[in-house]
């Protein structure tokens, strides 16, 4: 398992509640990481931010009642 440095881990043992932040970034050979009381350690969970996507939310185009073709 891969961990990064500055991220977030936590133990899933509820008793427990031990949480870590990486402050070297290294690879854990197997599983995921073990805490001291023996339960398994997962990432906490950020959700994904979509900031190159913002141009899509761009005011609606408003239309000229009537409007369309203007032929004849």
């Amino acid at each position: 398992m891969l961990m990064k440095a500055r991220e977030r881990w936590h133990c899933t043992n509820q008793a427990c509640g031990c949480q870590i932040v990486v402050e070297i970034g290294g690879e854990v050979e197997g599983h995921n990481p073990r805490c001291a009381c023996g339960g398994i350690m997962k990432k906490k969970y950020t959700s994904p931010v979509f900031s190159y996507l913002d141009f899509l939310h761009a005011e609606p185009v408003s239309v000229a009642p009537g409007g369309g073709s203007q032929g004849s």
